[in-house]
């Protein structure tokens, strides 16, 4: 708490355009938090993407609702085609994930909610300012999520979350609830949970904000230096860029049928890469009480074993992507 954590939480606001910036311990509690200050608890379903971090799902299972998966599009995004199928009178919301850093298919979402009166919760974890159709992800909705994790695009120096929305009652309700039920120290209404942001962490984030734009471009052109090296490449598929949207590059992710190979070639000649997610959620342990089937989430299953994240980041060098892509290139005529 404190002045230095509202300062950015009335920064990350304005930078974004938004009423309120609720600031908490985690991108994780963000999502709990949302959740459970929409009232969602025991009986209720919620639906999300097959393909994210643990922290999507198991935050809906916190409140004690149940998670409801859909498999994935070309863009590795929740299908929206997917979604109604899925919707029953137990459904309270939706949770699409902004994965790698590009916009899901926001106005199938927002038709579906509208449609089937659900709330509309995004995870904006990997997607800070990314736009479609000229709308900031996170905007959409009742509320958008982030994190602050070291590693993302706008990343503190440890955990670090927060929560945007336009919704003044929400915002109160969340932001009580984020620090032990009380807006005023002593005065609990009622009973929350500890998650604030540390101040050391803020003045980092706030210091960092005003870079982030410059960092986005940066971004971008590693990714467009890798499309453009990478296209020729038969054994490569690069990401697919959804129209109309603005992608942020979080993750510059491939699909490749010689994934594990290519992984073992690349770290061996000094490129790191990382598979996100090496298990779709429905199939991990967790959640073998759902019985989910491959079958089910076709789409999510095959990319379990292709895809694979580069190296990206806004300090990379043409020099250092074209390195990557001679060891890819290597790799592919060793491999075949």
């Amino acid at each position: 708490g404190g002045n230095v954590v509202r300062e950015f939480e009335q920064a990350y606001a304005e930078a974004y355009g938004v009423k309120h910036c609720i600031s908490v311990a985690n991108g994780t509690d963000a999502i709990y938090i949302t959740l459970k200050m929409l009232g969602i608890g025991p009986g209720d379903e919620v639906i999300t993407v097959a393909n994210s971090w643990i922290s999507t799902s198991e935050t809906i299972s916190q409140t004690g609702a149940t998670p409801v998966f859909v498999d994935v599009d070309d863009y590795f995004h929740i299908n929206v085609s997917g979604i109604q199928q899925k919707i029953t009178n137990k459904t309270k919301a939706i949770v699409p994930v902004h994965i790698y850093g590009q916009p899901v298919n926001m106005g199938g979402i927002e038709e579906l909610c509208e449609k089937n009166n659900l709330f509309l919760i995004e995870d904006c974890a990997q997607s800070h300012f990314a736009e479609y159709d000229g709308q900031r992800v996170g905007t959409f909705g009742i509320a958008g999520t982030f994190s602050f994790y070291p590693g993302k695009n706008l990343g503190a120096y440890g955990d670090a979350g927060a929560i945007i929305t336009n919704d003044d009652e929400l915002a109160s309700k969340m932001r009580m609830y984020a620090n032990h039920g009380a807006l005023i120290k002593h005065a609990h209404k009622i009973e929350g949970i500890n998650s604030r942001l540390d101040g050391l962490q803020a003045a980092i984030l706030s210091a960092k904000l005003p870079h982030i734009h410059e960092w986005i471009k940066a971004r971008q052109k590693v990714a467009s230096i890798y499309d453009s090296l990478l296209n020729n490449i038969d054994e490569i598929v690069i990401p697919s860029r959804r129209p109309k949207t603005t992608h942020v590059y979080h993750l510059y992710v491939i699909k490749t049928k010689v994934r594990d190979n290519l992984q073992k070639y690349l770290n061996d000649h000094g490129v790191q890469s990382v598979v996100h997610y090496p298990t779709a959620l429905p199939l991990l342990p967790a959640y073998d009480y759902l019985d989910y089937r491959p079958e089910e989430i076709p789409v999510a299953y095959k990319n379990q074993g292709e895809i694979l994240s580069l190296p990206i980041y806004p300090e990379m060098t043409i020099q250092m992507v074209e390195y990557v892509v001679k060891k890819i290139q290597y790799a592919v005529l060793e491999i075949s």
